[in-house]
């Protein structure tokens, strides 16, 4: 039985998801080899950004907020994606990452805000605008007696924009046999033919719910990379949500960090790096005497940077503030993963 679109379900929702099955997944995957892949000269020209002005936004959101009964998951959400950027939305499990993204697709009515996309201001994508969105949600349900290159010919009835011979190339790029049905597919190999699926109509920007939740380290490191490749040699504005540090690290060039339905930071990780950064007191005793460490703290803060956490273990205390507030102390780089425990956790508060 075949789902018919309507106005409130996105396209690509519909026919990515168009049923709740349960499958049962066999088979293994392969290794994608990137060099199959060619692009020609005029579509890499097309992708020329000129350093005059910074690419225009194509994807924004405004006070988005969203409740469930008295539970406010979203307070106030304002994103701001620009155009051939690959945008990592990082937050811990609960903070709000997947509605938001349902918000951004149709699924799911902000209660207030608004969503500027491609141009045009509303409370919710329309049809046109869905139909330039290339979607893969956190879970893959497909019809699991189709082969991969069946529903790609069902989907295709959706998207004016459709290039078959471009999917057909994406499996083959992807390592996906076109006639093995979806029910004796990997978990690995399914996400790979909801990404197939999602680009075969050359979408101006992908959306990706945690895609790689449930894949192995080999299988995620992979998916990571076709999807760096093709933002890179497509300029494809990409927005992809995880819970995962390292997925965001290796692939963004813009980081929003959301914690408890409101976002903590928003921009380029080096001016995240620069901005919230280590500092290890030269005094020992610091740790073991509250009110020296109260007087070191009290001495930082005069100097405009902020505590956000500390870490007794590596005697290192994580400080916030601008270039000028940092001039003068002896400070070292975090990790992604320091700044963003430090950021989603509970702010320190000494007596």
């Amino acid at each position: 039985m075949f789902l018919q679109p309507t106005e409130n379900v996105s396209p690509t929702v519909s026919f990515l998801n168009p049923c709740r099955f349960k499958l049962n997944s066999t088979g293994g995957h392969g290794r994608t080899n990137l060099s199959r892949v060619r692009y020609s000269m005029t579509e890499a020209s097309q992708k020329t950004e000129t350093l005059s002005q910074p690419p225009r936004v194509l994807l924004r959101t405004r006070g988005l907020q969203k409740r469930f009964g008295n539970y406010e998951v979203l307070r106030g959400l304002d994103l701001c994606v620009r155009e051939g950027s690959v945008y990592g939305f990082l937050g811990r499990n609960g903070a709000g990452k997947t509605t938001t993204i349902q918000i951004l697709m149709g699924i799911q009515k902000s209660n207030q805000g608004v969503i500027d996309l491609f141009g045009r201001t509303a409370k919710r994508p329309n049809i046109a605008e869905k139909r330039r969105i290339g979607y893969v949600s956190q879970e893959q349900h497909f019809y699991p007696w189709m082969s991969c290159r069946y529903l790609g010919k069902f989907v295709s009835r959706f998207y004016p924009t459709w290039d078959q011979p471009w999917f057909l190339r994406l499996l083959h790029t992807f390592e996906l046999p076109m006639d093995r049905k979806v029910i004796n597919l990997s978990q690995g190999m399914k996400v790979k033919l909801a990404l197939a699926l999602a680009l075969a109509h050359r979408p101006r920007i992908l959306i990706l719910d945690e895609p790689t939740s449930g894949l192995d380290p080999a299988a995620r490191r992979e998916f990571l990379d076709i999807v760096s490749h093709q933002a890179e040699t497509e300029g494809r504005t990409t927005f992809f949500s995880s819970h995962i540090v390292e997925e965001v690290a290796r692939i963004a060039d813009h980081v929003g960090i959301i914690d408890r339905g409101k976002l903590c930071f928003q921009g380029r990780p080096d001016t995240l790096y620069a901005g919230i950064r280590g500092y290890r007191p030269q005094d020992p005793e610091v740790w073991r005497e509250p009110a020296r460490k109260q007087a070191l703290v009290d001495r930082l803060k005069a100097q405009n940077l902020t505590l956000l956490a500390e870490e007794p273990r590596q005697s290192t205390l994580v400080l916030e503030g601008d270039s000028e507030a940092w001039s003068g102390v002896d400070s070292h780089t975090l990790t992604l993963e320091d700044i963003f425990l430090a950021l989603t956790t509970k702010r320190i508060q000494l007596a």
